[in-house]
């Protein structure tokens, strides 16, 4: 159990999309839990991750609503433990309260939560291109079945904690969109030191610093969101976050290159998640100006 079960979470604004019509813009890429890691591994893991680096510049074929539909049975935090659709969802609430104590004139994200599959301003969303941010069109995108694809190909235990610390990143990269840090440090190419690197790890930063506040964001009734986590449900976020450091997935194809690296490695993604968690945000401005032996 994550949320509070008394929490009343019919607040929230994401929406279900599927497959529609929409424009796809070529090479604007998203910037989320797998990223252009989506070229290196996903031949390696038998997956189609290729929609993440970008469309084809055309239009998407489909029906399906702009807007999408709202997430239904999705009122209480006891809803939100028993239905994954709903617990993404619900971490909308906690999350902008939070980043709005935080950052000036904050402004949230729009959230689509992904059905099947459906275009967006950075290539086709799906659960084979795993969740991201796309700053053009200032939206995280999340197919919750993409944490079935986390236990099987990566072995990540992906339960409940690990699902919100992944939300948590996203959002932390809309936070780096709005705030001026990714114009700060744009892509400057691959490698351990590259900002690549640097903005996922601050992203999974963001993410433990959310969690490690999360009992202190509260419904209008005052009831707290989310409660405390338990040190089993700590472990899986920091194994969610492990799974999915550049190492441990190339690992997977046996052979290991570091100047390929755009997110981080596993022992890094899980240090600046603990960190974020442990220590508050004033932690998740190192990554981005550390040496890089010291990352």
């Amino acid at each position: 159990m994550t949320f509070n079960p008394d929490a009343d979470v019919s607040g929230g604004t994401a929406r279900r999309r599927g497959p529609g019509r929409g424009t796809v813009i070529a090479g604007a890429g998203g910037v989320g839990i797998l990223g252009i890691l989506a070229l290196i591994a996903g031949p390696l893991l038998g997956i189609d991750l290729s929609g993440l680096v970008g469309g084809t510049g055309t239009e998407s074929g489909g029906s399906g609503s702009s807007e999408g539909s709202v997430i239904e049975n999705c009122s209480t935090g006891e809803d939100a433990n028993e239905n994954v659709d709903c617990r993404v969802s619900a971490a909308q609430l906690s999350l902008d309260q939070y980043w709005g104590e935080q950052v000036e004139r904050y402004r949230a994200p729009g959230y689509i939560i992904v059905d099947g599959s459906t275009s967006t301003g950075c290539g086709t969303a799906s659960n084979a291109v795993g969740p991201f941010y796309c700053p053009p069109d200032e939206t995280v995108y999340i197919d919750p079945t993409f944490f079935d694809l986390m236990r099987q190909q990566f072995g990540a235990s992906a339960e409940e904690l690990s699902q919100l610390y992944i939300v948590g990143h996203e959002w932390g990269h809309h936070i780096q969109n709005i705030t001026g840090k990714m114009t700060d440090y744009p892509n400057n190419g691959t490698g351990p030191d590259s900002n690549g690197v640097r903005i996922e790890l601050q992203a999974d930063c963001y993410a433990g610093a959310w969690i490690g506040a999360m009992t202190k964001t509260e419904d209008e009734n005052g009831v707290p969101y989310l409660l405390a986590p338990t040190n089993d449900q700590l472990t899986d976020a920091v194994n969610a976050a492990y799974t999915v450091g550049d190492d441990h997935i190339q690992e997977q194809s046996g052979f290991v290159n570091p100047e390929s690296f755009t997110h981080g490695t596993s022992d890094q993604r899980k240090y600046w998640f603990a960190n974020g968690y442990q220590n508050g945000l004033g932690e998740c401005e190192a990554p981005l100006t550390l040496p890089g032996d010291q990352l």
